[in-house]
């Protein structure tokens, strides 16, 4: 036990330093600077009057907490880990050392979870992300794989912490889902889900086929990120077509009434949103507006990063040899990421949100 001790002791070490400089990388101190003088502007007169940044005070206030929170946690967790292992040692009990290796592991694993806000360097990766979800080749069966999708990233958010507002759906001829738009709001949303755009290839036999055949089907996801600042993009309504339509989604009786839902196609890139969420057709108005702003945004800064003169040619054909993962249920079962080469065999724990190793590989890769 003592030389097991002695190895978690030059682990514990090991980590502790980790998270020094992680806490370096992610400006702990300067947080903490910064959380001072956010709380004395609150305190200004006169603060309060003005809504919109009042709100994004306390947005900042909230996440440098969280951040500042978290970090101190894991430093504490360090303290307690080595008093368990003094204690163990001093005492001879296997099981506390037992119960220092575990919280060790734990610790670990929060580490290098941590360790990934480094690597959120984009301007845009703390902001919130608006997703998109469009059934591609395959028919019923690709409609089927796009609802999969939808409950893998809501089950992933919710794991993660963050919130889902779904924005529009548009159910299938038969079954699943022909697309799905909704907004993940959370600390780095987009910085985490940024690199998950792109198509979805399922290889599976299908349970619409009555000859039990395999079928391959695909799947879109656009990501994109939400402006907390309105004015970094411009949009000229005269570019913008705007369509107004019955909802077809939940909502009772006002839906079936009114043309409350809103389709807006900016016309020099063919972007097409659309909402239908919203009671009023002013509030879905509003909505397409962020999303119409988040797709543009993404569009410059994919041309910007990448020197293209488009970004659509990635997400146009939705079919073979244009995905970006594959998830094979027949005749084995495997998800492979094609960019990164990272994949796991448990698909059942993969559809069922858990998207880390897929995320940090990715994150890991740029």
């Amino acid at each position: 036990m003592i030389l097991d001790l002695e190895q978690y002791r030059a682990q514990l070490d090991i980590q502790r330093a980790r998270l020094i400089e992680v806490g370096d990388g992610l400006h702990i101190a300067q947080l903490e600077q910064e959380l001072v003088e956010l709380h004395e502007e609150m305190g200004a007169p006169g603060f309060w009057d003005d809504l919109d940044r009042s709100r994004a005070v306390n947005q900042k206030i909230t996440a440098h907490e969280t951040k500042i929170k978290h970090f101190r946690s894991l430093l504490a967790a360090c303290d307690e880990i080595e008093t368990m292992m003094e204690l163990s040692a001093d005492e001879e009990d296997q099981s506390m050392a037992d119960e220092a290796k575990a919280a060790l592991e734990k610790l670990t694993r929060q580490v290098e979870a941590l360790a990934l806000e480094i690597l959120m360097r984009g301007d845009y990766d703390n902001s919130n992300a608006i997703l998109a979800l469009h059934a591609g080749a395959g028919g019923t069966e690709a409609q089927d794989w796009t609802q999969m999708l939808y409950r893998m990233y809501t089950r992933y958010c919710e794991r993660a912490g963050f919130k889902v507002t779904l924005l529009d759906y548009l159910a299938g001829d038969e079954a699943g889902t022909k697309s799905v738009t909704f907004e993940v709001e959370g600390d780095n949303a987009y910085g985490y889900l940024r690199g998950e755009k792109g198509v979805h290839r399922l290889v599976r036999i299908s349970p619409f086929d009555s000859n039990a055949r395999r079928h391959t089907s695909f799947s879109s996801l656009d990501v994109a990120p939400v402006l907390e600042n309105e004015g970094v993009i411009e949009i000229d309504m005269e570019d913008v077509r705007v369509d107004t339509y019955r909802s077809t989604g939940a909502g009772g009786q006002h839906v079936n009434k009114t043309d409350s839902a809103v389709r807006m196609t900016h016309l020099p890139t063919g972007f097409v949103v659309s909402c239908q969420n919203e009671r009023s057709q002013v509030q879905n108005r509003e909505t397409c507006m962020k999303m119409l702003r988040a797709r543009l945004l993404e569009l410059r800064e994919r041309q910007k990063e990448e020197q293209m003169a488009d970004i659509k040619g990635e997400m146009k054909k939705i079919e073979w040899g244009s995905q970006i993962r594959s998830y094979v249920f027949q005749p084995y079962t495997m998800v492979k990421d094609h960019r990164t080469g990272y994949e796991s065999g448990n698909i059942d724990d993969v559809m069922d949100g858990n998207l880390d190793g897929f995320i940090t590989a990715y994150l890991k890769m740029q």
